[in-house]
């Protein structure tokens, strides 16, 4: 599949002015409801299906059916990434208002990273075929560690990526608005809006390795991918509002995407033996997709599972924000805390319960 520069080009200058409509629209802090939420979901959704159509009249049925498993396919794995997101908005005890802001930036750095993965996976496959039976078969392994609830268990606060920041910046006690960095008695500090956003960014790199390699599953023609990943991607911040308190309703997600992951390294391992039809593998990512979103609404969680999930984000907000990683101060000691922390403490939040 041949796309000239000038299609990358309208994609791209597409692409920063959908950002721009989204980060003018929420240009101030407020609470993104439910109601906001799926309009904006909707919005996304048309975009990601309707460019499908774009890619029927341009290069064909096959290539519309390839974009089509890959978007699907981001987007599944993009639901069950929204845990995640629940999980470091907890720990920090991010306020409502500004978690669209750190989604925002942190789908920006998103669009930046899933380039450089994908380029270099196209790249590694092009000039060393025998990779992607390594993709598959790495595709299969998760997908027996999702089965088995072994997989990454990530810790926000002590993620390399924020130690770090800790270590290069002093960081501020409580938020301060939206800014993500300040500058105080001459010097940059930075919030802890700063360190969420760090840990967004460091989860999706986490991501990256799963889902990356599962779209080149589905094609290896590179504009196909990219398109479909960051038009999945675009829809991640309406997406999480619009779940937001439902997202432990999908407790049979993992499952599914554990068939599908395994579905896709099963076919990646069969690469010279069967090329299996676009269509069946878009029917089997849609139906596994279907049956365990299903299966999760008609069925309760088990109670164990209930108890380990995150804290919903418009709970955690109602929390009132920590000055520091231990338990809150009194209130007689807290005019006693210093405005800048030194590096490596002074950040909000604590693990969930």
């Amino acid at each position: 599949m041949h796309v000239p520069l000038w299609a990358w080009a309208a994609f791209i200058g597409a692409l920063l002015g959908l950002l721009t409509i989204d980060l003018l629209a929420h240009r101030k802090a407020h609470v993104i409801g439910f109601r906001e939420a799926a309009w904006w979901s909707l919005l996304w959704v048309s975009l990601g299906l309707g460019f499908a159509g774009v890619i029927w009249a341009w290069q064909g049925p096959g290539a519309a059916g390839e974009y089509t498993a890959a978007w699907l396919l981001e987007k599944s794995l993009s639901v069950d990434n929204l845990f995640v997101f629940a999980l470091i908005f907890s720990y920090f005890k991010v306020p409502r208002e500004y978690q669209h802001r750190v989604l925002f930036y942190g789908v920006l750095g998103a669009l930046v990273l899933r380039f450089i993965f994908i380029a270099a996976g196209v790249a590694l496959l092009e000039q060393f075929s025998f990779i992607i039976y390594i993709f598959g078969a790495f595709l299969i392994y998760t997908a027996v560690k999702m089965l088995r609830n072994s997989g990454v268990e990530m810790d926000p606060g002590q993620s390399r990526a924020v130690t770090l920041l800790r270590r290069v910046m002093p960081v501020t006690d409580q938020y301060q608005g939206q800014h993500f960095v300040l500058r105080r008695a001459g010097k940059l500090v930075a919030t802890p809006l700063l360190a969420v956003l760090v840990a967004i960014e460091t989860a999706d790199v986490l991501f990256a390795f799963d889902s990356v390699p599962a779209a080149l599953g589905v094609t290896d023609r590179t504009f196909l991918i990219y398109t479909s990943n960051a038009l999945a991607i675009l829809g991640l911040r309406s997406l999480f509002f619009l779940l937001a308190g439902l997202m432990e309703r999908f407790h049979h997600l993992a499952t599914g995407l554990a068939f599908i992951l395994a579905f896709i390294g099963v076919k990646m391992l069969l690469t010279d033996v069967w090329h299996m039809p676009i269509a069946l593998s878009l029917g089997v990512i849609a139906v596994a997709l279907a049956v365990s979103v299903v299966w999760s609404l008609l069925t309760e969680p088990p109670a164990e599972d209930a108890a380990e999930k995150p804290a919903p984000a418009e709970d955690a907000a109602e929390k009132p924000a920590p000055a520091a990683d231990s338990a809150p101060a009194p209130a007689d000691d807290q005019a006693d805390q210093r405005e800048v922390a030194a590096p490596g403490g002074g950040l909000p939040g604590g693990r969930p319960r």
